[in-house]
């Protein structure tokens, strides 16, 4: 491979600094450890610790003041491959395998890498120089480890899981040391995937149990009395609990779904889709359906109290719930908790609303005000982020975004940016912001949940029967009667429609 010595040149320019630490065998020369996000990305967004390299250095990739705006993607794939010299660094390991997915299948991809492993070390060959073998299998394993651990994921295909039984198994050369570091790393890897799976059954459970309130209301009217005052009347332990239910439901979003769903969007070059024939991954999804659930429970439980002074309290709590999230960190409850007490059926309770005391509900509503872009919201979540970074405890660690304006921000981000540029290069300046934003999210997303679980609350947030639109539409006009005839005939078609369901 040409460019071998400049990649040399350019490894020990960029080491110098770094934190260094090795997979678990002994290393001759241990791999690079750039520090981890934010501190990886100066405020242009690009990583410092870049290699230092001109253009003629590496033929196909190009650099604009020492960085990596731009390449081909064989050149790019090259760039990923570790030889006995050189080791890529890890903004760049994550940022090309987050967005490689663009334009070629992961598996597709690794068995590029593979190939170029190969041929480089000459592993085909019976004579190959096992002393070479031995040095570069370490940084394989490194490489390798790196891609099992942050996009776990893909190795859901059983073409992945081939492709890296293979390199393994060519780059083992009687080394014990080695095969128990492959083993290990294997091993990994299958319990995240179980783990996935187990998570994913469990949420199919919740999720098929979960029925509307009004069914249940009919069938078995005894079982609806509760209700979550009744459950929990303290704000601050349901704020807790629902950060609980954010952190689990979280950790489980792959960072390679943020490109699915730009990729199910918009088609690829050649309209490739690069996850339409494997299994994927829908936690994200998963996450977006638990935001809604969020605010029609909230719809629910205000609307359902026969009694107005009821309602009113109802209201209340899910202020002070609404204001423990912000002061947790948790702004996508919040959020969620705002937008239900916004729904129509709830926001025309007007004599409801009268009985409540709206000062803390309108401080919190200005805080998430959608004008000039979500500015006072953004402005809170720089200052949670900033307490996050220097934070002693994971209490202080929690940020949980809101998280469809997240989604929003890398959408207009990747539409505002081609994926190539005139002349057919993949425009890696793009990337590096993508990747920018999502390794944010990672950090965030890896926050153990420090408060203490309760299955209770946890069971009736998750499960208990809320409302449809329609149902809760007739709740709110059974509470409080409709105020034109719009709102009368609304109402006499909703009883007719909901009420004689059989």
């Amino acid at each position: 491979m040409s460019g071998g010595s400049s990649r040399t040149a350019i490894h020990r320019q960029t080491s110098a600094g770094l934190i260094y630490s090795g997979v678990s065998v002994p290393l001759e020369d241990k791999m690079p450890q750039t520090p981890p996000f934010p501190v990886m990305y100066g405020s242009n967004g690009y990583n410092k610790n870049l290699y230092k390299a001109k253009e003629e250095d590496y033929e196909g990739l190009y650099y604009h003041e020492n960085n990596l705006v731009s390449g081909s993607l064989e050149a790019l794939i090259e760039h990923l491959v570790p030889t006995v010299a050189y080791y890529p660094d890890r903004t760049y390991i994550f940022t090309f395998l987050l967005s490689s997915r663009l334009f070629i299948h992961p598996y597709e991809l690794m068995s590029k890498v593979c190939h170029l492993c190969v041929e480089q070390q000459r592993l085909a060959d019976p004579q190959a120089d096992k002393a070479r073998v031995r040095k570069i299998a370490p940084k394989f394993l490194q490489l390798l480890t790196e891609w099992t651990e942050t996009f776990p994921y893909d190795f859901r295909d059983e073409r992945m899981m081939k492709s890296l039984k293979e390199l393994t198994h060519r780059l083992s050369t009687g080394d014990e040391l080695y095969r128990k570091a492959v083993q290990q790393m294997t091993q990994t890897l299958i319990r995240k995937l179980t783990t996935l799976s187990q998570y994913e059954e469990a949420l199919a459970k919740i999720n098929s149990s979960v029925t509307d309130r009004l069914t249940v209301l009919k069938t078995k009217p005894q079982s609806i009395q509760r209700d979550i005052l009744t459950i929990c009347s303290d704000p601050f332990t349901l704020a807790q609990q629902l950060t609980h239910i954010e952190l689990e439901r979280l950790s489980y979003i792959g960072p390679e779904e943020f490109i699915q769903a730009l990729v199910q969007k918009d088609p690829l070059d050649n309209d490739k889709r690069c996850f339409s024939d494997h299994k994927k991954a829908s936690n994200l999804e998963a996450y977006v359906e638990w935001f809604n659930r969020l605010s029609y429970l909230v719809a629910t439980e205000i609307c359902m109290p026969v009694k107005k002074k009821h309602r009113a309290r109802v209201i209340e709590f899910f202020i002070d719930v609404a204001r423990e999230c912000f002061n947790i960190g948790n702004f996508n409850s919040l959020m969620a908790i705002i937008t239900g007490m916004n729904m129509s059926p709830v926001s025309r309770l007007k004599k409801t609303w009268g009985k409540v005391k709206t000062a803390k509900f309108d401080i919190l509503e200005h805080q998430m005000d959608p004008s000039s872009n979500f500015y006072n919201y953004r402005t809170a979540l720089r200052g949670a982020t900033q307490r996050s970074i220097t934070a002693h405890s994971s209490r202080e660690k929690i940020v949980i975004p809101f998280f469809s304006l997240l989604i929003k921000d890398i959408y207009f981000l990747n539409e505002g940016c081609a994926n190539r540029l005139p002349n057919g290069q993949v425009n890696f300046e793009k990337f590096w912001e993508l990747a920018k934003q999502v390794m944010e999210f990672m950090t965030w997303k890896k926050v153990e949940c420090p408060f203490d679980r309760d299955r209770k609350i946890l069971q009736y947030l998750l499960t208990a029967p809320v409302f449809s639109e329609d149902a809760l539409y007739l709740a709110s006009y059974e509470s409080e009667g409709p105020e034109n005839n719009m709102e009368k005939d609304r109402w006499k078609s909703l009883r007719s429609s909901l009420l004689n369901r059989t």
